[in-house]
């Protein structure tokens, strides 16, 4: 069996010299049946190594309960069949623009600032978790015939805490399960980051996008052994909802890329592929400067991350100027690009004939109903994704005042007595009218993602600070849930009343059906809605939002079906007054940029 190990100097496989060529490619951000044809892209890019983190709320929504681990553990036998190395990066903490980071929302909802430190009940939740998620990472080690050649202890664990026990007893968790290969860490190159994240005997890697010379030399400062890696290379940035869209010049890139290999470094490419935040799994970050603690800033839905491999798997300009940097250090001619997925033959429109209140929808597959004296967050009605309607009656006879959700995260359409009153957002929580009592107030609450990244990592999501109408407080707070997974089963309506479509702008379930001929990968357009969630055949594409800049979905062929396909769109606004409709067309060329663009600075703006 071969064996890879770390030298002083170098990575060592057999006691040969290597070079690791990675790209980061997350199995949870591509289609399962898209697999293949992206890991073999990377081989045509030139790489030897795939990197992938593991999002632990994705795969443990409650204690205790876990949902296709094995999935990691397929993704790996697909790298091994492509010819790949693998790195793993299990976290516990992933940031990634991954919702709360990778943490499960009933964990940081439990222990707040705890998670992550050596605090006895998260080193038990974490215990659980590496217990099943290990099991797919042990068997499928190069020792034993697998791919896995390293695996990452945390993650970025130096922008974040101190808690050098806790470091190490992640790292004894990984070996006590069976974790042979070489292990690491990743910090941006900074000396407090590099202090606070990186374990002694535990290889050292630093994170940039620009700079290379200047980052070894400060890694070197602090590690004076080891081979030089760049464990994330960042050739793109990601969006945000209300900004602009973000791009790296290509020749930028390959001109990094090619000082870092020139540094005698090895290097993983983040992103390779970025793939997409299907079924509203997209974080948020905080901005306001270097200390993160300002405004929410939600990620879209497209975690294209402006990739050589762009979301929809195709090479762009960017993947053809990187392959020439790998092309100077490979031994052989590389790889021919792998056949292309097909494409939607046909662009069709789906007209939306049914439709059901967003009542009808709570009441039909909501979580219990909760009523106390303040509003209850997200996270203590065991919502991840999705909203809460909050209800409460503001007494009477009284005279106008302000009406206030304090500590609203993070937006809320508010109806009073029925009728739309407003929306509110974080920043902006008092209704522009004020309202008089008697009147029965709504609020609904939607999570725009949690911060994946900063001090506020884990931060509760709902009416956190109480409802005010002037200086008083109204208690009596009714609260429900709506979790998005509750509706992955929309091919079973059974329970939810639809009925023909309503007059008028009205937010609800709309439900229509939609006939391809030659299916394939595709786009879904949404011309005149607002913001809300789409499901094609029960598999949720993600959020969409007029504040742009993304202005489309992905659809990935396996998702549809010849003939007669279900659409359904959950619009949590305002839906357009009349055509409401849907539409599905292949995607645009490579390279056509349909939004206003931003260039990046080379050097990216915070560690991912």
């Amino acid at each position: 069996m071969s064996e890879f190990t770390v030298g002083d100097r170098d990575f060592l496989l057999d006691g040969r010299p290597v070079r690791l060529l990675s790209g980061a490619l997350h199995y949870f951000r591509v289609h399962e049946a898209h697999w293949g044809h992206r890991l073999a892209m990377l081989r045509a890019m030139g790489l030897n190594c795939v990197e992938t983190y593991v999002p632990w709320n994705l795969h443990e929504p409650a204690p205790g309960e876990f949902r296709d681990v094995a999935a990691l553990g397929r993704f790996l036998d697909a790298a091994r069949e492509a010819g790949l190395w693998a790195i793993v990066r299990p976290g516990p903490y992933i940031c990634a623009e991954w919702e709360n980071g990778g943490l499960p929302h009933w964990l940081t909802g439990e222990l707040g600032p705890r998670a992550r430190t050596r605090d006895a009940r998260f080193l038990g939740h974490l215990e659980r978790w590496f217990d099943r998620l290990l099991a797919e990472v042990v068997p499928r080690q190069l020792d034993r015939g697998g791919p896995v050649i390293m695996v990452q202890v945390e993650n970025e664990y130096g922008s974040y805490g101190s808690d050098a026990a806790y470091l190490r007893h992640v790292e004894a968790l990984l070996r006590d399960q069976g974790v042979a290969v070489a292990l690491c860490t990743s910090d941006g190159p900074e000396d407090h980051m590099l202090g606070g994240g990186s374990l002694p005997g535990v290889l050292a890697t630093v994170n940039f996008g620009s700079h290379a010379r200047e980052a070894f030399e400060t890694l070197r400062a602090f590690r004076s052994e080891g081979p030089l890696m760049c464990m994330e290379f960042w050739c793109g940035w990601f969006d945000h909802w209300g900004g602009e869209h973000v791009v790296r010049d290509a020749g930028d890139a390959a001109s990094a890329l090619r000082e870092i290999l020139e540094c005698g470094a090895s290097v993983n490419v983040y992103m390779a592929h970025g793939g997409t935040n299907f079924a509203g799994w997209a974080g948020a970050n905080r901005g306001g400067g270097a200390l993160h603690e300002g405004p929410l800033e939600p990620d879209v839905t497209s975690y294209d991350y402006d990739a050589p491999i762009d979301e929809y798997g195709r090479p762009t300009e960017k993947f053809w100027r990187l392959r020439e940097v790998f092309a100077e250090y490979a031994d052989a001619p590389l790889p021919e690009l792998p056949p292309a997925p097909p494409v939607l033959a046909h662009p069709v429109e789906a007209s939306l004939t049914g439709w059901a209140s967003l009542s009808d929808v709570l009441e039909a597959r909501g979580g219990p109903e909760s009523a106390g004296p303040v509003p209850p967050t997200f996270e203590e009605l065991d919502v991840d994704r999705g909203l809460v309607r909050y209800e409460v009656t503001v007494p009477g006879p009284r005279a106008l005042y302000p009406l206030t959700a304090r500590g609203l995260r993070d937006l809320a359409v508010v109806y009073v007595d029925g009728e739309r009153a407003g929306i509110l957002m974080e920043g902006d929580e008092q209704l522009k009218e004020p309202v008089a009592g008697h009147a029965r107030v709504e609020l609904w609450v939607e999570s725009l993602g949690r911060a994946n990244y900063g001090p506020r990592l884990g931060e509760p999501k709902g009416i956190t600070g109480g409802l005010l109408h002037e200086r008083q407080y109204l208690h009596d707070v009714r609260a429900r849930g709506l979790r998005l997974d509750a509706l992955d089963s929309l091919d079973d309506v059974e329970g939810i009343p639809l009925g023909a479509l309503p007059p008028g702008d009205s937010p609800g379930l709309y439900r229509g059906t939609v006939e391809v001929r030659g299916a394939g990968d595709a786009v879904l357009e949404l011309p005149g809605w607002t913001r809300g969630f789409v499901w094609v055949n029960g598999f949720n594409l993600g959020r969409y939002w007029s504040a742009g800049p993304q202005r489309e979905l992905y659809v990935p062929g396996p998702v549809l079906r010849e003939g007669v396909n279900d659409v359904w769109v959950l619009e949590l606004q305002e839906a357009p007054f009349a055509g409401k409709s849907v539409s599905l067309r292949a995607q645009r060329e490579t390279g056509a940029d349909p939004i206003s663009t931003t260039r990046a600075q080379s050097g990216g703006v915070s560690g991912t």
